[in-house]
């Protein structure tokens, strides 16, 4: 009775599977015995694995190390040659100041040489097919007497908040208007100012690849759309910017001729609130470093130095107290001491029309007298 079970359990097993039926006599017929390990041979593997993941992990490290060593060598410490501003005629409105006097003292007193001016959308257009040259005429011929070089940037995205400026009339157009219309301005300010020697380059867009700011989202086929407009139109270097702390740079640096990163130190941040970021200098060599070791040598700057405070209301809406918290000389002097180590030597302030305002309304000239110093000794820093 057995006998003809195991038989037709064989025959069965047989018909599945012959290769598995002649394993499972083996296991029926021939008893197999495990090997267990002695303790000594148990404690050697877990040794071998520990030492194998350690190797890894050490191998990785040293690629790290050599790579990033790599790379701060391409990109030295560099010594200061050059200060610069941004200088925005609505930031000076907004801290109820005369903007051409402003600029006039930025030009005069501080004897600025570097300049980049925001040619805003909202200023140039402010009505549909109504354009408004003049006080940016008279922004370039004042830079021209003072011998100066301007970055005129131009695009929907400009420096300062809400970043993204555009005229009230397009807001409620399709996408594909408002676009047309955008080209249609920068086609405007490019083509009155490219034979004009005191604009020595194109910024097109402001820190486009950071998503900051009352904006749309990016579109980056646009973008191209808009560097490959003011390059055929004008044979002067584009200028295209991301951020220094939290932009990857690589798609901004890859379009641009000259490129041009932030620099700031203490920030506000609804999660957060008020920090300063532990990154040492050497932070923006490494990048510099890896972008020449990637994509070229190219020239670099710090287009956004920070000089003024950053807080959670904008400057106007701020105390004075509140504002001196995070920017202030003290602060400033530090800021001056981390760049010499941030391998860049031409570097734009942020923050002149605050100076102003604190040397005019406030009696606190101590910030614009310090800028004063270093723009005029930048070679001595």
């Amino acid at each position: 009775m057995f006998g003809n079970f195991f038989k037709k359990k064989k025959k069965q097993q047989i018909g599945l599977s012959p290769r598995g039926y002649k394993e499972e006599i083996l296991q029926l017929d021939e008893p197999v015995f495990e090997k267990v390990p002695t303790p000594w041979q148990f404690i050697a593997k877990k040794i071998a694995f520990y030492l194998f993941i350690f190797l890894f992990l050490a191998g990785i490290f040293f690629v790290g190390y050599r790579l990033l060593s790599f790379w701060l060598m391409k990109a030295p410490p560099l010594p200061v040659k050059n200060f610069g501003v941004t200088f925005s005629k609505t930031q000076a409105e907004d801290l109820g100041l005369d903007w051409r006097e402003a600029y006039k003292a930025v030009l005069g007193d501080l004897d600025v040489s570097l300049l980049r001016i925001p040619a805003y959308w909202t200023e140039i257009e402010p009505e549909d097919n109504k354009f408004d040259f003049e006080w940016l005429d008279f922004t370039l011929s004042e830079a021209a007497s003072s011998s100066a070089d301007v970055i005129l940037a131009v695009g929907r995205k400009l420096p300062r908040w809400p970043e993204c400026h555009e005229p009230y009339w397009v807001l409620d157009r399709e996408k594909e208007i408002r676009e047309m219309r955008i080209l249609n301005y920068i086609t405007r300010v490019v083509n009155r100012y490219k034979d004009n020697p005191v604009v020595s380059a194109w910024q097109v867009e402001n820190e486009p690849f950071l998503d900051f700011g009352i904006c749309p989202k990016l579109d980056a086929d646009f973008l191209d759309r808009e560097i490959a407009l003011v390059r055929s139109l004008s044979d002067k270097p584009i200028v295209v910017t991301d951020g220094g702390e939290m932009g990857l740079w690589f798609r901004a640096y890859k379009r641009s001729d000259i490129f041009g990163s932030t620099l700031y130190r203490t920030v506000w941040n609804k999660f957060w609130g008020q920090i300063t970021y532990p990154l040492p200098p050497s932070f923006f060599r490494l990048k510099r470093g890896a972008m020449e070791h990637f994509y070229g040598e190219k020239p670099m700057v710090i287009i956004e130095l920070q000089a003024e405070p950053w807080g959670p209301r904008l400057i106007q809406d701020l105390s004075l107290e509140e504002q001196l918290e995070s920017m202030n000389p003290d602060e400033f002097e530090e800021v001056l001491e981390y760049i010499k180590g941030a391998g860049f030597d031409t570097f734009y302030f942020w923050g002149v029309e605050w100076w102003y305002w604190l040397k005019e309304t406030q009696n606190r000239p101590e910030m614009w007298n310090m800028a004063k110093e270093a723009i005029q000794n930048a070679t001595a820093l």
